[in-house]
C-alpha cells in the first residue's frame, strides 16, 4: 500500500519520519512528534514513525525493543513500523516514494516529509528543521482538512 493509498482511505494529513532511539535528536524529536499527534491525531492526521539504523547505527535494537522504549520514554501513540532501510538500493519503497516525490534523500535521522490527504508530498525537512518549526504548516493543513470535511456534511 502506498501513501496516496493510505491517506486516502484514512484521509489524513500525515508526518512521515525516519526515527532512531540513540540519536542527538531523539528526545526533542519524539517529545515534540508525539505532541503533534495528540493535537492534532488520530481522525485528521498522524505522524508515521519509520525506524532506520543507516545512519551512525543509531537504531540498533529490534522492532520489539524499539516499540517499548518509545512507549516508555516518550508515551508514543503514533504508529511505529517495523525497521527499514530508507535511502541507497535496498530503500523502502515507500521512501523510495518520498525521496523521489521530493527531491530530497535522508542523509541522517529523523528526516520528516508532510504527506497531504491525497498522498502526494508538500514538504520535507531535515533534523536540524525542528517539528516545532513544521508544526505551523501541519496546522494550516489539518485546519484545511476539517473545514472540507464541513462543507462536505
Amino acid at each position: 500500500m502506498n501513501f496516496e493509498e493510505i491517506n486516502v482511505t484514512w484521509c489524513k494529513v500525515s508526518l512521515v519520519v525516519n526515527v532512531a532511539s540513540d540519536c542527538g535528536f531523539t528526545e526533542e524529536h519524539y517529545t515534540d512528534l508525539q505532541l503533534l499527534q495528540r493535537d492534532f491525531g488520530p481522525y485528521h492526521f498522524n505522524v508515521l514513525g519509520f525506524p532506520c539504523n543507516q545512519f551512525g547505527q543509531q537504531e540498533p535494537g529490534s522492532d520489539k525493543e524499539i516499540d517499548s522504549f518509545v512507549r516508555r520514554a516518550y508515551s508514543v501513540s503514533f504508529p511505529l513500523f517495523s525497521k527499514i532501510a530508507v535511502k541507497g538500493a535496498g530503500a523502502n519503497n515507500a521512501f523510495k516514494y518520498l525521496t523521489d516525490s521530493s527531491g530530497k534523500e535522508p542523509d541522517w535521522n529523523f528526516w520528516k516529509y508532510l504527506i497531504d490527504v491525497d498522498g502526494k508530498v508538500v514538504d520535507a525537512w531535515g533534523p536540524q528543521t525542528s517539528v516545532k518549526e513544521v508544526r505551523p504548516k501541519v496546522a494550516d493543513m489539518v485546519r484545511k482538512l476539517i473545514l472540507k470535511k464541513k462543507t462536505e456534511l
